[in-house]
């Protein structure tokens, strides 16, 4: 037995065995002694690798005097923080090295245990979290899970994202594709027969839906979206929920029942079907609309998972400075609290002085150095356990003296030298050559300059490497110490120098070899004296957030802490000491370089011990004689612990924490343990808290920072009665832990690994622990797992990131991912935020090798993490989010008081000026019809131009004078009538592009009594999109034919028409460039200005098409209202830059000239495309006071011309003159928008009161439009989180949450506005926030559809109040906003009342009862990363669906989904269900320069966005 143990022990140090020789020959070697039948191999395999872990890994150690847990450290090099023995091994099993034989024990010769061991990083930190028995917890905890059946969408990625491809892609239909060792080909995959045949056929096809795939372009990895074949078993579980669900979509947002989710991609293995693309259709979405699509099917998954019940609901809620109540965690009742005593403080034995101790470290190297010079103080040993190198004790005393004269003498001039006595100097050394590193340690102890030990850089840019810096500027740090060797290998710059690295200060590096050295005088002699209070050295400490203090630790601590440590280990003369761990700081310098002794190889021979930068040794295990005493050992329930409580527990439980102790206080120091946060009071003897000392032997300070050192080191412990156990001040070690029976120290973990989540403490060693014990080896690196907590809605979120294998396919890691929050949630009750895997080695690392926690946490925090998968589960974590809102009923009749008051306040109300009170010189009010306006007009002033038309080039391309249009009006007359054979009151569609053949063609069917509808043409380049809507608009408003250039007929004609539409129905088309030349015998007068003038065609932005009636009248009254709002008449001129297809901008374009005789200049909006600086150039050429735009049109010139300012002003460019330039809009102001517009060209003259909006919609084409007199457009900010309770509460600029609103503009002359509750239709008071409904002369008379629709809308043009004014016929906007009263006075003397637009009543989304505008999360979505350009949000079955596009390489895709998750967490209290990234362009973006959601929506579900990366949230 014992020589297969010493086998196994050299192998994994002999060479480089792979980890599945090793197994093999293990496997060989073992297999004899096994108990086990052969069938139980993997546990077999488990307990062997444990003993090898215990035996060989702590054996090596077992020459140290210093604990096992200091191997983990030691053999990884890992972790700058100081592990040293915080815990002796993780969850460990004892027992089993007692019953190792008494022959096994090899004898150690000095030569082999004498040696600085450094061993390879391969397998480095794997002991750190070994344990059999944690392993078997973590696999019987997922077991349990397995029985639940639960599946978990699998996110999708873009083929050129997966680097490997999985290869269950290729696996044939008919085979199994289980691995051998998990035991899964049982038989799995003939699917569970159930009771019901009904659900039997669902399953099928649902899990063929699943399967199939529907694109070509999707990658492999995600066409099994089922998990890996699992398909039967998520079908038992959509099955059901399919069968009660068929309409109504399922509810997301209530959880009821008591127990967690659990997410899990069972393993099994089945027989996969072949994927029928056919079957998907069956697919329902929540609407009972069927899809075919592979994304709706996840979606569906998605849902049904999260149907399950989440945890129990909390009771209370805290108000968060508004009615928005997060829930607050309340205390369990059942929860465990601590039931001791208050603890005593634990002294350590007495400091024994021995009469011939040495008064101070210097003085100890003068003695050993002179008495015997020859005796050997460090042997340097290579990586085979050949010494390199001896130094003797005499080498070591001349050669420091060497080093502290030339320190002092050498370096600047006699008169100025650059170190004196008490400056720092930092030490650079690599870890192979410690003898140099001793040199000059004791060289500067010698020279009274206190050493500041760093690691040595690597680059310019390593991970913290700032930090240091930045501790080495504080502490003016001006020498760098260094060996040749190491000096030679630091980066160069081309001329040699060695460049200053990132954040540090300018260094001169001085090599400490004697060769390089002057000798000191025979006559000098460094000054020795007793040790004092000054500073010895300073030892760095990298905190939590990475930044790096320095400790400083003087003379007599130094002295105390020698002496303490040989007192607590029996060093004597002439022992061997073996050091494996770093030597420039902490357990590795104290013992190894300082305390400078160890006896045979037992077992009792294993002292851990604890330590920290602030407080040094905090206890150390006795090497005692007596074998028989076991260690202290204690099982902790694992749930006591998250409490702060210890409770002893047995090891059958499977979350339970093994520790062992770090044996007793140090000598001559007084320990306590106090509560990790508040004020420092001593634990109960149950309670967990943060150990701190009281004894001469620790640090003194953080160097400079003294605030901070008053919290660290001046701690007073209190007792429960108020009062300190001592006068003096204690350290607080940063270790959590607790004094167990016999005054042994146990340490359960670290402070900077606490996270605190829902109130209970986890610590980040243990969750790493656990996330390895899940088949560790096959997916990820074992060393390489960072933990760490971010702060997401008033609570810490954990997160977990882990290097994966480059061998693992996406398969494979998802499912780890899935059992390793299935594990966490077993063992330690805590939900998983985020979990990422990035691509192996590249994790930032610290100088020794370990990850470098605060850098990974700082990218993930900023997104440039580029992790190859993500799975977050905010579902599952997020527990406090706010109640959802229950609807209050709506204040009743009986609340309107007199004097219009709702409720204590002023009905929301307001007007523009009355039409019948103006008194002006309009000669076009005594003609009813535009028609006869533009026959007056063509008599009195013939050759006035009416219209300009200018070329991208801004020159004149076409213009029209009123006889013109006159005449050209009166042959397209007579076309219609002789070659259209039409009739009055047939409707004409109109195809024209923006220009003067549209005006023409308006009045030409104006004068043959015909109905013009406008429309957009198709787009040459894009016909099979933009024709099928142009054949939509001709047969919906039933044209009876269609007018348009020659051009655009061919277009009609050609071969990729005839691909896009069915070309034989199209209405006759007529060609208007081949017009009669006859004049019609009559003009056509309507008898009656109630007739319909035009019809208005317009596609909403959720993708409805509606056309509205414009009557005569209304259209009268509307050119009336714009002609007094913005003061037209004929001696103006106006630029408008807007397309001419609905709503005021086609009343601009084709309408308001005619009636107020103003001269427009038209800018076709396409022009600008090829030169952006067209519109401005023409408003400052043509010197225009008012002019038109929209926001595309802004949009461009903000981008467009934004570096182009100062070359625009040398040609002369000036908007001074500019006095309105409105933005014709239908939605909320962009203010963004508008603002960087007005700073972009102010320099230009543009005066920013002149930029404002417009808001028309289908009732109503323009409702405001900001006009020239009146007040400057205001802006207010509001509460973004009352909004959601559709209540208006203004806040200052700037504060938390809240949201800036711009006035859309003045209320036009003849509106009447009142603010609606959309619901009850009652009148709201001023400030809250309702639907805006409209009263006008300009209102349009309905809808004209041949949809049978009218039902639902025919309360859109005409409601009334339920109660109040019940009288008034309003037509509904539905736009959500509200009405204020400013301190502004309108043009009439009277108050201004502002009008602020929200959004859309139909865009809004419903999410917890609650009203969200997608802007609003679109806006905070673009902020949380640069590489989001533009971002859309719709609902799908109640989960928020979130596509951002993605302006970088396809790497960053992932990194989007956590910021998209905590940002829309953070602000909108939502929990985001699916993140899908695309590339730029795809979200659809109409000519309105407004998203288009519902088609991108369609376009999801039907798996048409070709998305970089869908995430599914859990």
């Amino acid at each position: 037995n014992s020589a297969v143990v010493a086998k196994l022990m050299v192998l994994p140090l002999s060479s480089d065995i792979t980890q599945k020789g090793y197994e093999k020959k293990r496997s060989k070697l073992i297999g004899a002694y096994l108990p086990q039948p052969p069938a139980a191999n993997g546990a077999a395999a488990v307990r062997c690798r444990l003993q090898h872990s215990e035996g060989a890994a702590r054996r090596m150690l077992r020459t140290a005097n210093i604990g096992v847990c200091d191997i983990r450290e030691a053999a990884a090099r890992e972790r700058a923080a100081s592990t040293a023995g915080n815990r002796p091994l993780f969850y460990f099993r004892f027992g089993v090295d007692q019953a190792l034989p008494q022959e096994r024990r090899t004898p150690v010769t000095p030569s082999s245990s004498s040696r600085y061991h450094r061993r390879r990083s391969s397998g480095s930190r794997d002991e750190r979290y070994r344990s059999d028995v944690h392993t078997e917890a973590v696999q019987a905890a997922l077991a349990k899970h397995k029985e639940r059946k639960m599946a978990v969408p699998m996110p999708s990625k873009r083929r050129s994202l997966v680097v490997q491809t999985s290869m269950d892609a290729y696996t044939p239909p008919d085979t199994s594709s289980g691995s051998e060792d998990e035991g899964s080909v049982q038989g799995d995959s003939q699917g569970t027969p159930t009771s019901s045949q009904g659900s039997i056929n669902m399953e099928h096809w649902i899990s063929q839906a699943i399967h199939g795939s529907t694109t070509s372009t999707t990658s492999s990895s995600s066409t099994q979206s089922g998990g890996s074949g699992a398909a039967h078993r998520l079908a038992d579980v959509m099955a059901q929920t399919h069968i009660e669900n068929h309409s109504a979509p399922p509810d997301v947002t209530t959880y009821t029942s008591e127990h967690s989710i659990q997410v899990e991609r069972p393993q099994g293995s089945t027989a996969r079907v072949a994927p029928k693309y056919g079957n998907a259709e069956l697919m329902e979405t929540g609407d009972g609309v069927p899809v075919s699509s592979r994304v709706s099917a996840k979606i569906q998954q998605l849902v049904n998972t999260l149907k399950r019940p989440k945890r129990p609901p909390l009771r209370e809620f805290f108000v968060d400075d508004f009615e928005e109540l997060l829930e607050v965690q309340q205390p369990d009742p059942n929860q465990p609290k601590p039931e001791g005593a208050q603890m005593l403080a634990m002294r350590g034995e007495q400091l024994g002085v021995v009469t011939n101790w040495p008064p101070s470290l210097e003085a100890a190297l003068q003695r050993w150095g002179t008495i015997s010079p020859k005796a050997p103080c460090l042997t340097t040993m290579d990586t085979n356990g050949k010494p390199l190198y001896i130094l003797t004790y005499g080498k070591l005393w001349t050669r420091s003296m060497k080093v502290a004269y030339n320190i002092l003498h050498k370096l600047g001039t006699k008169q100025e030298p650059m170190v004196r006595p008490g400056d720092r100097v930092t030490l650079v050394f690599p870890n192979n050559d410690p003898a140099a590193f001793m040199v000059a340690f004791y060289g500067c102890l010698l020279a009274e300059v206190v050493p500041v030990p760093i690691e040595v850089p690597l680059t310019r840019k390593d991970a913290g490497s700032q930090q240091i810096g930045f501790l080495l500027g504080s502490c003016g740090v001006t020498v760098a110490l260094t060996s040749d060797a190491c000096h030679k290998g630091l980066p160069k710059s081309p001329t040699g120098e060695i460049p200053q690295f990132k954040g540090w200060p300018k260094l001169l590096w001085f090599v400490t070899e004697s060769k390089h050295l002057s000798k000191p005088p025979r006559d000098w002699f460094p000054h020795i004296k007793d040790a004092n209070n000054d500073t010895a050295y300073i030892e760095y400490k990298t905190c939590k957030d990475g930044s790096v203090l320095g400790v400083t630790v003087t003379r007599i601590a130094l002295l105390t802490h020698c002496q303490a440590l040989t007192q607590a280990c029996g060093y004597t003369e002439a022992e061997t000491i073996v050091n494996v761990l770093d030597f420039k700081k902490d357990v590795g310098l104290w013992h190894g370089i300082l305390t400078v002794s160890i006896k045979g190889l037992r077992q009792e021979v294993i002292c851990p011990c604890a330590s920290s930068p602030e407080a040094l040794t905090v206890a150390i295990r006795r090497p005692t004689d007596d074998s028989n005493q076991p260690p202290g050992r204690g099982v902790l329930s694992m749930h006591g612990l998250t409490y702060g409580v210890i409770r002893v527990d047995s090891e059958e439980k499977l979350s339970v924490l093994t520790v062992q102790d770090v044996g007793l206080v140090m000598p001559g120091a007084i320990m306590c343990s106090v509560k990790p946060d508040g004020i420092p009071q001593l634990c109960k003897t149950d309670e967990i808290g943060e150990l701190c000392v009281c004894a001469i032997a620790t640090g003194t300070s953080y160097y400079g920072l003294s605030g901070m050192t008053k919290n660290t080191f001046e701690v007073f412990p209190m007792t429960s009665s108020g009062g300190p156990i001592t006068e003096y001040p204690f350290i607080r070690t940063g270790l959590l832990g607790f004094i167990g029976p016999g005054g042994l120290v146990f340490v359960i973990g670290k402070m900077d690994g606490l996270m605190v989540v829902s109130g209970r403490r986890h610590n980040a060693d243990d969750i790493v622990a656990t996330a390895l014990a899940v088949e560790p080896m096959k997916f990820v690196y074992r060393g390489r797992i960072a933990v760490f907590s971010v702060s997401v809605l008033h609570d810490e979120r954990i997160v977990i990131v882990a290097e994966q294998r480059p061998d693992s396919t996406e398969e494979d890691s998802f499912q780890w991912m899935s059992r390793v929050l299935q594990a966490i949630d077993s063992i330690h009750q805590v939900g998983v935020y985020c979990l990422a895997l990035v691509p192996a080695n590249t994790l930032p690392k610290t100088p020794l090798g370990g990850i470098h926690l605060s850098e990974t946490k700082q990218l993930f925090l900023e997104g440039s993490l580029h992790p190859c998968n993500v799975l977050m589960c905010p579902h599952t974590c997020v527990t406090n989010l706010p109640k959802p809102r229950q609807k209050q009923p709506e204040i009743g009749p009986a609340s309107v008081m007199v004097g219009n008051l709702v409720s204590g306040k002023r009905i929301a109300q307001a007007s523009g000026r009355d039409l019948g009170q103006i008194e002006d010189n309009d000669q076009a009010r005594k003609f009813l019809f535009l028609s006869e306006v533009l026959q007056w007009r063509a008599q009195t002033t013939p050759d006035h131009v009416l219209y300009t038309l200018l070329n991208c080039r801004g020159t004149i391309a076409n213009s029209l004078t009123c006889v013109q249009l006159h005449k050209r009006a009166e042959k397209i007359a007579v076309m219609l009538m002789e070659r259209g054979h039409l009739q009055d009151g047939d409707h004409v569609a109109l195809v024209y592009p923006p220009g003067i053949d549209l005006i023409a063609a308006f009045y030409g069917c104006l004068y043959a009594g015909c109905v013009p509808i406008t429309v957009r043409p198709p787009h040459p380049q894009n016909i099979a999109t933009t024709l099928p809507t142009v054949k939509m608009i001709v047969e919906v408003s039933r044209s009876a034919c269609l007018m348009t250039t020659q051009l655009i007929c061919k277009l009609l004609r050609s071969r990729e028409a005839a691909a896009a539409v069915d070309v034989r129905t199209w209405p006759p088309v007529l060609d208007t460039d081949d017009l009669p030349k006859k004049r019609p015998a009559q003009i056509y007068k309507p008898s009656n200005p109630e007739t319909l003038a035009y019809l208005d065609f317009s596609v909403s932005t959720t993708g409805m098409l509606a056309g509205v009636k414009m009557s005569h009248a209304a259209t009268s009254a509307f050119c009336r209202s714009i002609k007094l709002q913005c003061e037209l008449y004929p001696s103006r001129e106006v630029a408008i830059c807007l397309d001419p297809y609905c709503g005021l901008g086609f009343v601009l374009w084709c309408l308001c000239s005619v009636y107020s005789g103003h001269q427009s200049i038209l800018i076709p909006p396409s022009e600008l495309e090829t030169n952006p600086a067209l519109w401005l150039l023409a408003v400052s050429q043509y010197k225009v006071r008012d002019t038109f735009c929209s926001y595309s049109v802004m949009e461009l010139c903000t981008k467009g011309l934004g570096s182009q300012t100062e070359s625009l002003k040398a040609r002369g460019l000036d908007l001074s003159r500019v006095r309105t330039c409105v933005v014709v809009a239908e939605e909320r102001p962009r203010i963004a928008l508008t603002q960087s517009f007005s700073k972009l060209f102010k320099d230009l003259g543009l005066h920013p009161r002149a930029v404002s909006t417009s808001l028309g919609c289908r009732v109503n084409l323009a409702i405001c439009l900001q006009g020239t007199s009146g007040p400057d457009p205001t802006t207010v900010y509001v509460d973004m989180r009352a909004l959601r309770h559709d209540r208006v509460r203004l806040v200052e600029r700037g504060s938390p949450h809240s949201l800036p609103l711009m006035e859309s503009g003045k209320i036009l002359p003849g509106v009447r506005i009142i603010i609606a509750n959309p619901e009850t239709k009652g009148p709201l008071g001023d400030s809250h926030l309702g639907e805006i409904w409209v009263h006008s002369t300009h209102n349009a008379s309905g809808y004209f559809t041949i949809y049978g629709d009218e039902s639902l809308q025919s309360d859109h043009f005409n409601s009334r109040l339920s109660f109040g004014d019940t009288q008034t016929i309003w037509a509904r906007t539905g736009y959500l906003g509200f009405l204020r009263r400013t301190e502004l006075t309108d043009a009439n003397g009277e108050r201004h009342d502002a009008l602020y637009v929200v959004g859309a009543l139909d865009e809004a989304m419903e999410l917890r009862g609650m009203r969200y505008h997608p802007i609003d999360i679109e806006t905070s979505v673009i902020r949380a990363h640069k590489s989001i350009t533009e971002c859309a949000v719709f609902t799908w079955t109640n989960l928020l669906v979130v596509v951002v596009e993605l302006d970088g390489s396809e790497q960053e895709a992932l990194d989007l989904v956590p910021l998209v998750t905590n940002v829309v967490l953070e602000e909108h209290y939502l929990i985001v269900g699916v993140v899908v990234v695309v590339d730029i362009g795809v979200i659809p973006i109409n000519s309105r320069g407004e998203k288009q959601r519902m088609h991108l929506r369609d376009g999801f579900l039907a798996d048409q966005l070709d998305p970089i990366y869908v995430a599914y949230n859990m």
